[in-house]
């Protein structure tokens, strides 16, 4: 305990630090005001207040609620990653985007400018999708096409001023502004989960269980969460010796770094495609009323156990996917081969590329199963007797951000600390985000 509030008067004591932590603290406050007011024209008396489920209810997640608030927040900023996402795979795809990222710094520009464009035109997309099927229409005041063109107009709004809040907490906060906007409307819905878990346990509308059961349950949410962690920090290290150079009476090189490859590389990108796929046959038995007696009924239960071994199947194969386009070992190959560096006992060039591909395969199979593990955890709790709403927190795309996004905060943090020559966050090792590298050492951070 001492510890802690040691270092938490060495954060106070960096002024910098300090400035960074307030902004990034009122940013969010506005985001969470501004998240509560809804859209021109819609009467709140008259909305739906049932929680939303499926696709949308994981949007209403990241929205922090404001997507079945129809606030003017209601996309947050989902077209916005959604753009992200394609520029991202056109940049693996296309050789124009391709020349782009090795442009540097004007390539970064370029790029970051096509993804402004993109989401404009994604947000307006959604944006009339948005109030033509999730809008009631008892709710709204004023004509039809004049609600639709003034929503559309602010959603977008809603949007961009969201995207630059990110970017404002980016640039003079602490972390990355995106991820904590994200993280701060899943945590919103924190309170109000366990509120009704603790009702459901110990309060007048108890189910049963009393304080046993939930204090069990707070447990395996830590061991989960802890388990979780293991998989966001596990890395395999591979060592990489740089030659020796000599230049006058200086030397260079003739060092030894590794290269910390991810078990889990993919991040939660392969829960995300894999649960858009797990929404269609959901989709199919709206449109076509005949396929509801049919076997696609058990895919639209999230706790049966077809759903859980497809989605767990899709998991896999997702994130091998993903992995594979997103981690290049020839790039990696030919990166170390131009700056003097070999793998010890391998050969540069082809056989480095190959070593390194292998490895990659070895190590994404038991990140690929923990990661489906950690999806499907939440329909287990389900089962166990936990609510819906508290559920969500033990595991899924929502505590891989969490946990995601809070270290790479801290990993910034503790960088700030060991700059001005204090004591980092934990007594022994370093605090590492999703990189795997270091506080002290992490370029990002500074």
């Amino acid at each position: 305990m001492k510890k802690l509030f040691t270092t938490l008067s060495n954060i106070w004591k960096i002024q910098e630090l300090k400035e960074r932590i307030l902004f990034t603290l009122l940013i969010l406050l506005v985001y969470r005001f501004v998240s509560h007011v809804v859209l021109p024209g819609v009467d709140p008396t008259a909305l739906d207040a049932n929680e939303k489920s499926g696709l949308l209810g994981i949007l209403d997640m990241f929205a922090g609620g404001s997507f079945s608030r129809v606030s003017i927040l209601a996309l947050g900023v989902m077209p916005y990653i959604s753009a992200s996402i394609v520029v991202q795979l056109l940049g693996i795809a296309v050789p124009s985007f391709q020349k782009m990222q090795k442009e540097g710094e004007s390539g970064r520009k370029k790029m970051n400018q096509i993804t402004r464009y993109l989401t404009v035109a994604i947000t307006i997309v959604q944006s009339v999708g948005y109030v033509k099927t999730q809008v009631p229409a008892e709710a709204i005041l004023l004509p039809n096409t004049l609600f639709l063109v003034l929503s559309t107009f602010v959603l977008t709004a809603g949007t961009l001023f969201v995207m630059w809040l990110g970017e404002k907490i980016t640039d003079k906060g602490i972390g990355n502004g995106t991820s904590l906007i994200i993280m701060t409307g899943i945590i919103a819905r924190l309170p109000q989960a366990i509120s009704q878990e603790f009702s459901a346990r110990v309060g007048s509308a108890s189910e049963g269980g009393g304080p046993v059961a939930l204090v069990l349950e707070i447990v395996a949410l830590f061991a989960v969460v802890m388990f979780t962690i293991l998989i966001v920090q596990g890395v395999r290290k591979v060592p990489v010796q740089y030659a020796k150079k000599i230049v006058g009476n200086r030397q260079f090189g003739g060092v030894r770094q590794y290269i910390p490859l991810k078990v889990n590389a993919a991040g939660v990108m392969p829960i995300i495609f894999a649960q858009a796929l797990m929404f269609i046959p959901g989709a199919l038995m709206q449109f076509v009323p005949s396929l509801q007696g049919s076997w696609l009924v058990q895919f639209s239960n999230t706790t049966s156990l077809a759903y859980s071994l497809t989605f767990a199947f899709l998991i896999i194969a997702f994130t091998f996917f993903y992995t594979a386009i997103t981690v290049n070992p020839t790039q990696m190959s030919d990166d170390m081969k131009k700056n003097g560096g070999f793998i010890p006992g391998v050969k540069p060039g082809f056989a480095t590329s190959t070593f390194i591909d292998d490895v990659i395969s070895k190590i994404t199979f038991p990140g690929a199963v923990f990661l489906a593990i950690i999806a499907i955890l939440p329909s287990l709790a389900v089962k166990f007797g936990i609510k819906q709403e508290f559920a969500h927190f033990f595991g899924g795309t929502s505590l891989l951000i969490l946990v995601g996004v809070v270290l790479d905060t801290l990993q910034q943090i503790e960088s700030y600390l060991l700059m001005r020559h204090y004591d980092g966050l934990m007594k022994t090792g370093r605090v590492t985000g999703r990189t795997g590298v270091p506080a002290a050492s992490s370029n990002a951070a500074l």
